[in-house]
Order: structure tokens, then sequence, then C-alpha cells
């Protein structure tokens, strides 16, 4: 189902909710005493809702960091591929077209082997990790006669390390999880007291009390659902497309 209807529903379905607790607690639980409630139920709401939306925030500002931290790895990873190749273009002999060709042969298995992989969670084959070290010994093997050619091959061994630390913080990115159980289970619980808090509240009437409490429970809800879908860089409404791959190919092709 499209990412947008999906978070309707997550939206309306909490507000929905929310309503209808709001309309039976106001309908049939105790009314006696309830105005006077406001302000020790108000005081109790702000330290609740305060803390949880600090919670909220926070994860969803990290979240969406990672995430972007994540996009720029990969066009790191790949501009670092092709910053390569054209190093060893100076270097002598068969260097120069085995490395881009091998450079080409990594940005395919990456783009597509790998990154339909890490959006299923599956593991990776090792195919990326033995071209990596063909390269690696390609450059290494090359001859270098004088200091511009040692600055080339340097240049090449540099920028190959850049793709390998790129390409391992992609991985580790991949297999951190996203956001732990203790933290979804403080997320929900500390959403349903907020929501909860305030059909302790009197002095409203039935219609303003429900529209404030399902717009609570629906700007919650929507919240929790972008925290969701940001919480895998590679699945979800936040994935990320090889799209850094798919333009080093044009450009080592």
């Amino acid at each position: 189902m499209n990412v947008y209807l999906t978070g309707i529903f997550w939206v309306v379905g909490a507000a929905v909710v929310a309503a209808v607790i709001g309309y039976l607690v106001r309908r049939f639980g105790w009314d006696e005493g309830r105005r006077d409630n406001n302000d020790a139920a108000g005081q109790v709401f702000t330290i609740v809702g305060g803390l949880h939306a600090v919670l909220v925030a926070f994860v969803l500002i990290s979240l969406f960091d990672h995430v972007s931290d994540v996009r720029a790895g990969s066009y790191t990873e790949a501009d670092g591929l092709v910053a390569m190749s054209w190093a060893a273009d100076a270097l002598p002999g068969d260097t120069g077209p085995k490395v881009r060709r091998l450079a080409s042969a990594y940005a395919t298995t990456v783009s597509r082997q790998e990154w339909p992989r890490l959006a299923d969670g599956a593991e990776l084959p090792g195919t990326g990790w033995n071209q990596l070290a063909q390269l690696s010994k390609a450059i290494a093997g090359a001859p270098a006669g004088d200091d511009w050619l040692d600055d080339r091959k340097s240049e090449a061994a540099g920028q190959l390390w850049q793709v390998y630390q790129a390409r391992q913080a992609r991985l580790t990115a991949s297999a951190s999880g996203g956001v732990g159980s203790v933290v979804w289970f403080a997320l929900i619980l500390g959403s349903f007291i907020s929501v909860l808090l305030p059909n302790l509240f009197g002095g409203t009437r039935m219609a303003a009390h429900l529209v404030i409490v399902s717009t609570l429970a629906g700007t919650i809800a929507l919240l929790l659902y972008a925290i969701f879908q940001l919480q895998d860089p590679f699945a979800g409404g936040a994935r990320i497309q090889p799209d850094a791959f798919t333009s080093a190919l044009a450009r080592l092709s």
C-alpha cells in the first residue's frame, strides 16, 4: 500500500479510537469534580506530554540524521570509486583498464545485487568484498617509476580506502536494526498516557473534547508513523535508492 495512504489510516484510526474512548469516558465515567481536576491534571499532562515530546523529537531527529548520513555515505562510496578509477588511468600497463572494469563491476554489484538485499534484510554475498580485494591487488601491483606515478598510485589507494570505509558504514547502518524495542515501548506507552490524560479535564463541551483528544491522538500517531518509516534507510517510506552507483556507472562507462 502507498506510504501516504497507510499514514492516513494510522492517523484516522488513532483519532477515531481516541474519540471513542473520550466519548465513553465522558458519557459513562464520573463527572463529579471533573472541572476541579483541571489544575492538577494540567500539571501532570504538562510533565508527561513534555517528556514524551522530547523523546519523540529526539528519536525523529536522530533517525532523520541517520538517513541523511547513509545517503551521503552512498555518494561518498560511489564518488570514491570514480576518483580511484580516474587516478588509476594514469598508471602504466593494463592497470587503468583493469581498475575501471573492476570498479564498474563493483558498482553493478552494489546497485543490482546488494541494494535489494539491503531493503529485504537478507544476507549479502561476498562478491563486493572480493571485488574490492581485487582492486587493492591491482593498484598495489602497478609499477611506478617517478614521483608523479607514485602520487597517482597513492591517490588511487587512498580513494579505495575511502570506498572501503563508506561500504563498511553502509553495511553497519543496514545491520543496526532501527529503533530498539525499549525505545518503542517508551514511545507507545507514552503516547497512550498522553492521549488518555486529557480525559480527566472538565469544562469543555462533548464535541470540543472529542476534537481535542482525536487531534492529539492523530498527531502522535503521525509522528510514530514517521519514526516507523525512518528507522530503516533502505526500506519503508524513507528508502534510499542506489542513484549514486547508477551515476557512477555512467561516469565509468
